[in-house]
């Protein structure tokens, strides 16, 4: 079994994986000021309630955003796992060409999303990662990473408008029946819900155009990350939703460093 980790900015979610079958997934939120032994206990203790060995895992990836977490999570699977985890970054194959100006300004969970996108798919793809940040990613049948645009989060703008504006509650992101709205809750999650359904697909729209215009088919969309069922309850630019997108491009680029790995050992 191997051990993945996706770092984002707000939660680290975990998965294990047996051969090319998710046998668990947790979620622990993201925090640089925890230690390798604190993070070991935490995921130990996953492993008992989910009747896992630790023995059993033979080898780990982890993609981050977050630098400064990471010697901690890296120690933590040293020590604790007894195997040297792959790092997605520079020099680790992933089978994509990046187009970016500058290809390491790139975050590690864009690029994982493409490998799983273009091995699942292989064709032209946008790419929605609902998360911290939304990030839109384009990419060729061909597996070029062309680009993309990010957003703002949903909970970031609610959190934003309800810290700047002293009369505005805070409120749950649920989808109101309608935009004209009779108290100030309800307009709030229309204009939050239906404003971000808006941007969705005018983004989506203006990327078609620009992938067709360079010769690429439709594109296929997919979306992952926790609010991408929300959104596309509005949507109809989405073609799928894949909630463990990351994970399964993470499988993929740990396999396709068989050889780094062994040398690691």
């Amino acid at each position: 079994m191997i051990l993945v980790v996706d770092v984002g900015n707000t939660n680290i979610v975990i998965g294990i994986y047996d051969d090319n079958d998710l046998v668990s997934v947790w979620r622990l939120s993201t925090d640089s000021k925890r230690t390798a032994d604190e993070y070991g206990i935490q995921v130990i203790q996953l492993f008992a309630k989910n009747n896992l060995e630790i023995a059993d895992i033979k080898g780990a990836i982890i993609s981050s955003v977050v630098p400064n977490i990471m010697y901690s999570l890296e120690h933590m699977i040293v020590k604790y796992f007894k195997v040297k985890p792959v790092v997605v970054g520079p020099g680790v194959k992933t089978g994509i060409n990046v187009k970016y100006d500058n290809p390491r300004e790139v975050g590690a969970d864009r690029i994982v999303n493409a490998v799983a996108a273009h091995e699942i798919y292989n064709r032209a793809a946008i790419i929605i990662d609902f998360g911290t940040a939304t990030t839109f990613c384009a990419l060729t049948a061909n597996g070029d990473y062309l680009g993309g645009t990010i957003c703002p989060g949903v909970q970031i703008s609610s959190d934003a408008l309800f810290e700047r504006a002293a009369k505005l509650p805070r409120v749950e992101l649920v989808k109101p029946r309608s935009v004209i709205c009779k108290n100030t809750v309800t307009s709030m999650q229309a204009g939050i819900i239906y404003g971000y359904v808006g941007q969705i697909e005018y983004i989506i729209k203006k990327m078609r155009q620009e992938m067709i215009a360079m010769g690429e088919d439709q594109p296929f969309v997919v979306a992952t990350g926790g609010l991408a069922k929300l959104i596309n309850e509005e949507s109809g630019s989405i073609d799928m939703i894949d909630p463990i997108l990351t994970l399964t491009g993470l499988r993929i680029i740990y396999y396709k460093n068989k050889e780094y790995i062994l040398k690691c050992k």
